[in-house]
């Protein structure tokens, strides 16, 4: 009698998880700097293992007495409880997980990189440069012409995609 209402609450223990992954930031409980245990993943993690946790009790239990439905509902919270603390724990950690800095124009100044379109005097051409381990086309410009294939030294970054090389 009470597994369709205990998947009903799983469902939307789901509905909300995935809502808060589709919304990002816009789905919050509370205060949104605090991200303790009423945090949108502890919400959707608790009402998760609690619908389906309390569905399979009620299940096992042949829960038909309302004795039964209370031992069920332990066992929803028995679920619950420890999927909502792991829940809040890996949303602290994948939002305060460290990251590198993103890389800007100055980062590409004394790089090594390929020329795959011919550099000349008074024009651009295209250089291939390691950025950060990711490969970056710039427009390049050079003092003398530099032809393709040729490995390059960036010795300026001219604005956010182009740049002054000299051949290495």
């Amino acid at each position: 009698m009470g597994t369709p209402i205990f998947l009903i609450i799983g469902a939307i223990g789901v509905a909300v998880l995935v809502l808060a992954l589709i919304s990002g930031d816009l789905l919050q409980f509370g205060q949104p700097d605090f991200d303790g245990p009423v945090s949108t993943e502890a919400v959707a993690g608790f009402a998760s293992a609690f619908g389906f946790g309390g569905a399979i009790a009620s299940e096992l239990l042949d829960a038909r007495t309302s004795g039964m439905v209370a031992l069920a509902v332990a066992g929803g919270v028995l679920a619950a409880v420890p999927t909502a603390w792991v829940a809040a724990r890996l949303g602290r950690a994948a939002r305060n997980m460290p990251t590198d800095p993103t890389p800007t124009r100055t980062d590409v100044v004394g790089a090594l990189g390929r020329v795959v379109t011919p550099v000349p005097v008074d024009g651009y051409g295209e250089v291939r440069v390691q950025v950060a381990g990711a490969p970056v086309k710039f427009n390049a410009r050079a003092d003398r012409p530099i032809p393709v294939g040729a490995q390059i030294f960036v010795v300026e970054a001219l604005t956010d995609t182009s740049v002054h090389v000299e051949p290495y």
